[in-house]
């Protein structure tokens, strides 16, 4: 697939993903998920931290990726490029405090304790087509990785290089395999494909509304977590982003009762 600047001019050739690629994504993301649940929150923080470092060494790079297919200045491209790793540490903060602001102890009528828990609901699908290419995707991602699920991210059809600059550097950022699973391509032909893959347990997704009509649909197959954003949202600003709302359809609760003693 070719990927071409704004006056038509070749920058990249990239790989077209198909069905086949998507279904062994899932299964990478299926496998890889469990442990990464299982590891404790502040290890999964860490590692987002540690991502956010990486990334900062790489400002240029983003920068001149992003700059490569949209006609921005230097300014509003070096400006997207901060907010997304302030973006990232922000996220990788909530890591072990989930728990405490989402659980918690509930009063029940009876001679019982009651204790609910947030925990990861598995295999994320996450597509961009966003007007922030970089700031939406990382905003994306990050919530559902440092909560423990695995991800499939499908970045902006017509940005991706900076979302492959990301999941390149969390390669080697010790992400664990599996965790982050990317593919590019033509996103007519990939979202039909997720709506009606039965092994993704939530989406979150910022796609135009034909798109967004088949990925609703597709909650029929096995009862998938949709989460629609708007493509002009801010993610810098807009309050979904800066706090718990973040997690919105990427968790389920467990709550557990027990008896008192008498």
């Amino acid at each position: 697939m070719e990927l071409a600047d704004g006056s038509g001019r070749l920058v990249a050739h990239l790989c077209r993903a198909s069905r086949k690629d998507l279904r062994q994504a899932v299964e990478a993301a299926r496998t890889a998920q469990p442990a990464w649940a299982r590891a404790s929150a502040y290890l999964r923080g860490q590692i987002l931290y540690r991502l956010a470092e990486m990334l900062e060494g790489r400002r240029n790079e983003l920068v001149e990726a992003l700059r490569a297919t949209d006609d921005r200045s230097d300014r509003a491209a070096r400006r997207e490029v901060d907010a997304a790793i302030d973006q990232l540490v922000s996220i990788a903060g909530w890591s072990d405090k989930l728990s405490m602001v989402l659980g918690g102890q509930s009063p029940v009528a009876g001679p019982y304790y009651t204790f609910t828990t947030p925990e990861p609901v598995g295999v994320v699908a996450v597509m961009d087509a966003s007007d922030a290419p970089l700031l939406g995707f990382v905003s994306m991602i990050a919530p559902a990785i440092v909560a423990g699920n695995a991800v499939v991210a499908i970045p902006s059809q017509r940005h991706p290089l900076a979302a492959l600059l990301v999941a390149e550097t969390a390669a080697s950022s010790d992400v664990p395999a599996g965790v982050l699973n990317l593919l590019t391509g033509d996103h007519d032909e990939l979202v039909p494909q997720v709506a009606s893959h039965r092994e993704i347990d939530a989406v979150l997704a910022s796609v135009p509304t034909r798109h967004a009509d088949l990925l609703r649909a597709g909650t029929a197959e096995n009862l998938k977590r949709v989460r629609l954003v708007d493509r002009g949202a801010s993610f810098e600003d807009d309050e979904p982003w800066s706090g718990a709302g973040a997690f919105d359809g990427l968790l389920e609760f467990k709550t557990i009762w027990h008896p008192m003693a008498t």
